[in-house]
């Protein structure tokens, strides 16, 4: 690897991954932290609450982070931070055709 690409993430070198249907994303992983860009379709469905922590920003499109008291539209040019814990989280409903963001995340 030279100087350049140490320092520079070529986003169409790596490959999608998709956990389930309705989401895919592409990570980087260095130093204890995930660099991820996330791509969630309309029809992306939770399972279950999510507890992790987020630090992001969103690329593209419209959706919604359901809490257990409220209710925090998101839409392209807006950032996001969530704790990790159980009095954090969350559900994301995606309300255009897809939601990009990036994620800062723990390992």
């Amino acid at each position: 690897m030279n100087e350049t690409q140490a320092y520079k993430i070529n986003w169409e070198a790596l490959l999608w991954i998709a956990p389930m249907p309705g989401v895919r994303f592409k990570v980087v992983e260095q130093n204890g932290r995930k660099l991820r860009l996330v791509e969630f379709q309309r029809e992306f469905r939770e399972p279950d609450w999510c507890r992790k922590g987020h630090w992001g920003y969103v690329l593209e499109g419209e959706g919604d982070l359901q809490f257990a008291h409220q209710t925090v539209p998101l839409q392209a040019g807006d950032g996001l931070v969530i704790p990790p814990g159980e009095e954090h989280q969350h559900l994301l409903r995606v309300r255009s055709e897809r939601l990009r963001v990036v994620l800062v995340e723990e390992a």
